[in-house]
């Protein structure tokens, strides 16, 4: 299996602190991938340079086999969708924020993604002001699925919801994933990345310390 996403001897410097070192691992098609590890050891860092929010001071970031900076960056930003940590909403209404990143969204198609993360029942002409924290937080999960990306970074993304709405939330990744989307997590909560993750790979002092199935990870093997 080819991996979507790959890094080959990855290192981010910035002035005299080493963030990451020799990071080589994949992002394989279909599956769920958690950056594991403790606080500090560079997960954050790792995900933004899948989508070119950070850029590396040696080595490769691939798309597909390609650099990424052999696409254009709009391209990558469409192919590979990020969810943060905290909802940003961009639009006033529902439908208005759905179009923030697809302007000829049709109102179908609009309530066809609001059905695929679990808000069907909602409105389009809905004032987002007005929305929980989990109705927000799936709302930016359908709008980044808006202009159709193969992969979906997650950035801690149920750490500001209380448990209901992180649940909702996490069957919704799981419905993506069973779906063949591809994802990518970043998550302090283990045993969340046990639920959701296919793979894992393990950050320790900004360097790979673990990498492979996470059924079988010895970091995650105490969050069942």
């Amino acid at each position: 299996m080819q991996p979507v996403l790959a890094l080959d001897d990855v290192a981010v410097v910035r002035g005299e602190v080493t963030v990451l070192s020799g990071i080589t691992a994949s992002v394989l098609p279909g599956r769920c991938t958690a950056l594991a590890g403790p606080s500090g050891a560079g997960k954050s860092t790792l995900l933004r340079l899948l989508d070119r929010l950070e850029e590396p001071s040696s080595g490769s970031v691939l798309l597909h086999g390609r650099p990424l900076p052999s696409y254009d960056v709009l391209e990558v930003r469409r192919r590979v969708g990020l969810v943060q940590q905290a909802p940003v909403l961009l639009g006033d209404t529902v439908l208005a924020d759905l179009r923030t990143g697809r302007p000829a969204l049709t109102e179908a198609e609009a309530r066809e993604l609001l059905g695929r993360v679990g808000l069907a029942d909602q409105a389009l002409e809905r004032a987002t002001a007005s929305l929980s924290g989990g109705e927000a937080q799936r709302l930016c999960l359908a709008r980044a699925l808006a202009v159709g990306p193969e992969v979906l970074l997650l950035d801690e993304p149920t750490s500001a919801l209380d448990a209901v709405a992180a649940m909702s939330v996490e069957r919704v990744v799981r419905s993506l994933v069973a779906e063949g989307l591809t994802a990518v997590l970043v998550s302090h909560d283990l045993r969340q990345a046990r639920r959701l993750a296919d793979d894992v790979i393990v950050l320790r002092s900004g360097r790979v310390d673990e990498v492979g199935p996470a059924a079988d990870s010895s970091y995650l093997a105490g969050a069942s």
